[in-house]
């Protein structure tokens, strides 16, 4: 028996049986979409709080200096795991891929297209991951030498990289599960995931830092992505136990025959997420030459700042598979108009979250980790990184939710990779150039300055989808141009304001409450004056939700 999905789907036709029937899953509704967002939005805040108690852990545990520095440079295997198998890169190729067996599976192709695709593509992965993992392994070293040259203690990251090695595996098998879940209509499991993966790392931390010190941390990176792993294993099983290879459709037609993934998409995804996720590896190479615990203050910084930009684009994480299945069923306007509210919608959530960050910046790191081996002068030190950081929150979600929509049509595109490549090319050249004068916060600057030229170039690129063959999903950039203006316009008399507020009570909790209170009050009155469209869909779909969640647990 079927075990309940997380989101409805057409049922059968009278008298046919669920395992012969081909599915034709139904448009996601308003209802659904937002049960699903929410759903998502949920695991992964617990995900996200997680991540900060790992932070804090680590911060508590071993400080901010040479220890934490090393493992931070071995950090940079599970980042760049993270970006390639899970959260970007794997999942532009296999979403678009499951969504066009789907389709063909629900116009009656013969045998099960879903089936063929994960026989076609899944052995062939997994042994790449296993190979590359234990390449990263053998030449940790090396690794470590070219990540940070200046590091005052090596061994220590080289033996931390050879524990994280593992995550390559590791992740790449939960990011095919992920990818496969997530066309399926199916959130709950990979929503999960960061939940099982961060637990892992504190549990090791916990258990094992007084004998292993900083190395129990890259222990727990190892745990964590098995972990990953057995959260979706069991959903995933049902799901493809369900489904049985369709009987009596007749010869195959070539046209519906299942294709392997493109190789060509494969690369074009695979370059962009490297190059995307190649601006840490630009920070920790220049920061090693900094004093010790420069990469410990970018790192702790960056974690807190993004948690606006994840937190905005959950609801991407959900319409991704929506987009894709309405390009693969020709449906380009939907996917149009899904693409642009997903634009609206995220960009007023990532820059309300930016002004509280910017606003209360130092009150944010002394009440989450000013304690233990962590200093006042590290919180300065974090909180001043963190302010500029967030200056390129909506070039990050931009860049997010633009990239979905050159690569959700399941095609190769080099234009997002020379768009990356030019904001890698600017983080570069402007890192160098200031992280001698201003140290970290030039770093950061930088970081800013590039991804905001990425996010400027992908959009301007949609002007250009008319002519010939579209790139991906031909937005209307004036339009979207206009909108943005709109949050971003209500977004800086909120940070004034909330700064203003956020300094006068003594107590980092006031200073936060009060600061955070009068940035969302401001923020909202000013949206709602400009018109900001994407701000009334998320008021509403966060109030209804809310008093949902009220009434289950008060009722």
């Amino acid at each position: 028996m079927t075990a309940p999905r997380d989101l409805p789907v057409t049922a059968p036709p009278p008298g046919g049986r669920r395992d012969t029937v081909p599915e034709r899953q139904a448009p996601l509704s308003g209802r659904s979409l937002a049960k699903a967002t929410l759903l998502t939005a949920s695991l992964s805040i617990a995900g996200a709080v997680l991540g900060l108690v790992r932070d804090q852990s680590l911060a508590r545990l071993f400080g901010a200096g040479r220890d934490t520095d090393a493992f931070l440079v071995a950090w940079t295997v599970p980042e760049f795991a993270a970006t390639l198998l899970i959260e970007d890169g794997l999942a532009f190729a296999l979403i678009p891929a499951f969504s066009m067996a789907l389709a063909r599976r629900a116009r009656g192709a013969a045998g099960d297209p879903v089936r063929a695709l994960v026989a076609g593509t899944l052995p062939r992965l997994a042994l790449a991951f296993a190979a590359v993992g234990a390449l990263v392994a053998a030449a940790a070293p090396g690794v470590v030498g070219i990540l940070a040259p200046g590091l005052p203690d090596p061994a220590l990251a080289v033996d931390c990289t050879r524990i994280t090695a593992t995550c390559v595996l590791s992740f790449g098998l939960a990011g095919y599960c992920s990818a496969a879940l997530r066309a399926h209509r199916r959130f709950l499991a990979p929503a999960a995931i960061y939940v099982a993966y961060n637990t892992g790392i504190v549990s090791a931390m916990f258990a094992l830092g007084g004998a292993w010190g900083v190395r129990s941390a890259a222990f727990g990176v190892a745990v964590g992505g098995v972990l990953m792993i057995l959260t979706q294993l069991p959903s995933l099983l049902v799901e493809f136990r369900a489904r049985r290879p369709t009987g009596g459709a007749g010869p195959a037609d070539p046209a519906e025959a299942p294709r392997p993934l493109d190789v060509p998409l494969m690369a074009t995804v695979l370059l962009f997420a490297l190059c995307r996720q190649s601006q840490v590896l630009i920070e920790r190479f220049l920061a090693s030459s900094l004093p010790a615990g420069a990469i410990s203050h970018l790192n702790y910084a960056q974690k807190i700042a993004q948690i606006p930009m994840t937190l905005s684009m959950m609801l991407c994480t959900v319409t991704f598979p929506v987009v894709a299945r309405a390009l693969a069923e020709g449906d380009t306007e939907r996917a149009r108009l899904r693409v642009e509210r997903d634009l609206a919608v995220a960009s007023c959530l990532v820059l309300l979250g930016a002004a509280a960050v910017v606003a209360c910046a130092p009150q944010i790191v002394q009440l989450l980790f000013q304690r233990g081996a962590f200093t006042a002068r590290d919180t300065a030190a974090t909180a001043g990184v963190m302010r500029v950081y967030a200056l390129g929150l909506l070039g990050q979600t931009l860049t997010g939710v633009l990239v979905r929509s050159y690569f959700s049509a399941g095609r190769a595109t080099w234009y997002p990779v020379g768009a990356m490549a030019a904001g890698i090319a600017a983080t570069s050249l402007i890192g160098a150039a200031t992280v001698g004068a201003y140290g970290v916060t030039g770093i950061a600057a930088a970081n800013a300055t590039g991804i905001t030229l990425t996010a400027a170039l992908l959009l301007c690129g949609m002007r250009s989808a008319r002519h010939g063959r579209p790139r991906g999903v031909p937005v209307r950039t004036a339009g979207v141009l206009r909108e943005l203006g709109r949050p971003l316009g209500a977004a800086v008399p909120a940070v004034v304001a909330g700064a203003l507020v956020a300094g006068r009570p003594a107590s980092p909790l006031a200073g936060l409450a009060a600061g955070g209170v009068t940035v969302t009050v401001v923020f909202v009155l000013l949206c709602w004056a400009l018109g900001a469209q994407g701000f009334a869909p998320a008021l509403r779909s966060l109030t209804t939700h809310t008093r949902r969640l009220a009434h289950a647990v008060f009722r």
